[in-house]
């Protein structure tokens, strides 16, 4: 064997400590990476044991039922987000009118509105033997024509309205960022104000709108309280009902991959629309000057969108609960506040910490580095919470009878199920879906210190640690408040996974607003509603001001 000299023996031990670095830094946005394909790939290969008779089952009965309602609540939903949440941008960024200011910030509320609190209050005010409809059969008369709210134009209704808000906020920061030159010009063109509109403001926003129209139809294909008290079946109530009313979850993860084709969708056409970037503007932003008659037109209508979307429902809400008469805060009620934060922030916790070990890593081991295993595990969010708990749910099982059973008995437990039914399964499908809701914020904030601080601190003898003790947390403090809210409130109002992996007895707000908006009882509903949207204001807040809107326009 060779004699190495002392120099090659230093510089071979600091190449191993460099790649062992490397192999530590990388190890967690791997480690993300893999905990995210592993759902996918249990749902996939569910369809090595097809369950016949539940397909025939389903395609004599139900499946194209379920197709047709999923394929309107997708397109429906892109459309009118779209209609809505890019006409209030434009109106908000490019043009002065009465109450402009506060509608600006104020058009963002709805997005604090859980879309299945939304839902039984539209329906307790809207539904037949609501106030709205018998006021209306008072004035107009009992044959009057009145939308029919519990089918389709309802359930588009009430989507949209929560919805809309990721559009308007995206697409209102792209108008601002393009300014009037480019419209101004193409006014001495020759186009007209609405070709000018269609032909460039539109095309120069559309990777912006795309991000947010992916953002509204991802949440659309999630979602799971307001389909089910809409009865409106589509794939996540039929996941639900394979699951719990068949008592078949190797059906529920073969229809979750039918709806992971709808996400695939979603994500192909986000990444389609979002080729090019937005224009930037240098010059100073102006809104154009509306007639008198448009301007106040202007406000009505966004006006109708806060009261329709955010004001009424909150304020039946709050008469609901003033006027229920059975309706108190006692023990039960704070055991479910405290189950609801406890479990948020333990959850918050996690993914937190983990978003700051994966935006470390790559800031040390350069930006370029580990970037596709960065998007595979930022895929996450455009899970549906119920694939997610069928995807965790069946490697978890197979652990418990292959691995946890054996170990019980041998030492003489009891309990025959280790990881189903546990906290665990829930904060890894938690960690999954809001992992790159933490990473935002984080990765934003990071970016935002100067890589001179690192190499001051170096100098002056700090290593790793004490480099991302001292110096990047601190200086991070506000990212990681915000990924915590942002995490916090998200995980606060997830339904379908916190109601098929959580524990037995740990109830939340979510899951006790289902219960009892399943069994009617609205005006039971109300109290934790309205605490949950209380809770929800907080993310909004913080969007608001990370959009740079203000109560007083600066501009």
């Amino acid at each position: 064997m060779l004699s190495l000299s002392p120099i090659q023996k230093f510089v071979y031990r600091l190449n191993n400590s460099r790649r062992t670095a490397r192999v530590l830094l990388s190890l967690p946005v791997w480690l993300m990476a893999i905990i995210v394909l592993i759902p996918i790939g249990v749902i996939v290969l569910s369809w090595l044991h097809p369950q016949t008779e539940v397909w025939q089952h389903l395609i004599e009965t139900q499946l194209g039922f379920l197709l047709k309602n999923t394929i309107i609540l997708f397109v429906g939903v892109g459309v009118w987000t779209l209609v809505f949440g890019v006409s209030l941008a434009w109106f908000v960024a490019m043009c002065e009118f009465p109450g402009r200011r506060w509608l600006e910030w104020a058009l963002i509320l709805p997005l604090a509105m859980p879309a299945y609190v939304f839902a039984f209050v539209m329906l307790g005010l809207m539904d037949y033997s609501g106030p709205v409809q018998t006021l209306y059969r008072e004035w107009f008369g009992a044959k009057a024509y009145f939308p029919y709210m519990r089918g389709t134009f309802g359930i588009l209704f009430v989507m949209t309205s929560v919805l809309y808000p990721y559009v308007y906020m995206l697409a209102r920061s792209a108008f601002i960022h393009q300014g009037r030159s480019a419209l101004d010009n193409a006014r001495l063109l020759g186009l007209s104000p609405w070709a000018s509109f269609f032909r460039v403001a539109l095309p120069m926003a559309r990777p912006a709108i795309a991000a947010g129209l992916s953002l509204a139809l991802m949440e659309t294909l999630a979602d799971f309280g307001a389909v089910s008290i809409f009865n409106f079946d589509t794939f996540t109530t039929a996941i639900y009902k394979s699951w719990f009313g068949l008592f078949n979850i190797t059906a529920a993860a073969q229809l979750a991959s039918l709806l992971l084709l709808f996400v695939a969708l979603a994500l192909f056409t986000e990444q389609h629309f979002r080729r090019g970037k937005v224009h930037q503007n240098p010059l100073q932003h102006q809104r154009y000057q509306l007639s008198k008659t448009k301007a106040w037109a202007t406000t009505l209508y966004c006006s109708t969108v806060v009261l329709l979307a955010f004001v009424i429902p909150v304020m039946q809400l709050i008469v609901w609960i003033v006027d229920a008469e059975n309706l108190v805060w006692d023990q039960r009620f704070s055991e479910l506040i405290k189950n609801t934060l406890v479990i948020g922030f333990s959850a918050a916790m996690i993914i937190v910490c983990v978003g700051l070990l994966v935006v470390f890593g790559r800031r040390l081991l350069g930006y370029r580095q580990n970037s596709g295993l960065l998007r595979i595990a930022s895929m996450g969010y455009a899970f549906p919470g119920t694939v997610l708990a069928v995807g965790v749910m069946i490697p978890f099982a197979y652990i418990d009878r292959e691995l946890g059973q054996p170990i019980t008995r041998w030492l003489g437990v009891e309990n025959d199920h280790v990881l189903l039914g546990s906290m665990t399964g829930l904060l890894l499908a938690y960690l999954i879906r809001f992992f790159s809701v933490a990473l935002g914020p984080l990765s934003t904030s990071l970016e935002r210190i100067k890589p001179v601080y690192q190499h001051i601190s170096q100098t002056l003898g700090a290593n790793q640690w004490s480099l991302v003790k001292r110096v990047y947390v601190p200086l991070m403090s506000s990212g990681i408040l915000t990924a915590l809210l942002l995490v916090l409130v998200d995980v606060m109002k997830e339904m379908p996974a916190t109601l098929l992996l959580r524990p037995f007895g740990s109830e939340t707000l979510a899951i006790r607003i289902y219960e009892l908006t399943s069994e009617g009882e609205w005006e039971q509903a109300a109290l934790p509603a309205l605490v949950l949207v209380s809770l929800s204001i907080l993310p909004v807040i913080i969007m608001i001001r990370r959009s740079g809107i203000r109560l007083r326009d600066k501009q």
